[in-house]
């Protein structure tokens, strides 16, 4: 299908010109099914770091058609290690691999896993951020809201461990799959793209046509679970998304100004489907960019401002929700 491509295109992009793991393909649990990359990861060390680093995990969408997901965290990590934190690219299996909640099964493992791993890497188990993009953002925002929900880990990889988040930050996340034709740009069959459809992403995820089995597609919303628990989460989103309607980040956001939580959103009115290095230094994809916010102290909120996004607005978001 012509959007899956673009993702896969958006997502090889990101591949380009990035920094170069220090210990690639580590896995996290065993290879499901056998020869497949869903439950590898890559490690990204600052160079010359000492002491116990801050973690930041990058998992890069497609639509939950690959298990590559680890494969363009070399873009994030030529940005963030320079900044003093580590990055762990990691992978999650497929739709065709398996159904979820599988996917977060994966992302809950791998958190664990750098945890029981930390202090053979140098990192630090009471700081771990993860961010993602499209897909990836759906796995970041389900990892943040679902810490430690014991029916919610999985039995994959190793147990013992915390699958807690510090924060998170989510690039173009689907939240709310039920209402993505909906508010859709264009109607779907009418040369756009179809969420409800059977042969959807979404409904490939989740095993059945969306609209059919709504209990399930409820159960893969992130909307589900907010909590009093959940970490700060910094949503960035474009208002002219053609894949993933900007309602989708919002919902997610609104959901968390109902609940009184930490949460940042940042709407480019002139942006697509990404890639997340032009939403962080295209001028033109930039323009007339607004954030808000909501905190919980006191449910304060702010109103839209003017703001142009940077890789310091990720950073500084980062520092503070980590307490550097």
């Amino acid at each position: 299908m012509r959007s899956v491509r673009i993702l896969l295109v958006l997502a090889a992009t990101l591949v380009a010109a990035g920094a170069q793991p220090a210990y690639p393909n580590l896995e996290y649990a065993p290879a499901d099914p056998a020869g497949s990359n869903g439950h590898k990861l890559d490690l990204y060390i600052p160079a010359g770091a000492t002491g116990s680093l801050p973690v930041v995990i990058w998992t890069g969408g497609s639509a939950w058609r690959s298990d590559g997901g680890k494969n363009s965290a070399g873009p994030i990590a030529a940005q963030l290690n320079p900044a003093g934190y580590a990055v762990a690219g990691v992978s999650i299996r497929s739709s065709s691999q398996v159904k979820f909640p599988g996917q977060l099964h994966d992302i809950k493992a791998a958190i664990r896993w750098l945890r029981a791993n930390a202090a053979q890497y140098h990192l630090d188990p009471a700081r771990i951020a993860i961010m993602g993009d499209s897909s990836g953002g759906w796995t970041t925002a389900m990892a943040a809201v679902t810490g430690d929900v014991p029916e919610l880990e999985g039995t994959v990889g190793s147990s013992g461990q915390s699958s807690v988040v510090q924060a998170a930050v989510a690039f173009y996340p689907p939240t709310n799959f039920l209402a993505m034709d909906a508010w859709a740009l264009r109607k779907c069959g009418a040369g756009a793209f179809c969420h409800d459809a059977a042969d959807s992403p979404e409904s490939m995820l989740v095993g059945c046509a969306i609209q059919t089995c709504p209990e399930k597609v409820k159960a893969a919303s992130p909307l589900s679970y907010i909590s009093a628990a959940d970490p700060p989460i910094l949503i960035l989103h474009g208002d002219s998304d053609p894949l993933v309607p900007h309602n989708q980040g919002e919902q997610l956001y609104m959901a968390l100004n109902k609940a009184c939580k930490d949460a940042i959103l940042i709407t480019l009115p002139k942006a697509g489907h990404g890639p997340v290095v032009g939403f962080l230094t295209s001028d033109s994809t930039r323009e007339a960019a607004t954030m808000r916010s909501t905190s919980a102290a006191g449910c304060a909120v702010t109103n839209p401002v003017p703001y142009t996004p940077s890789w310091k607005t990720i950073t500084d978001f980062l520092d503070r929700t980590l307490r550097r």
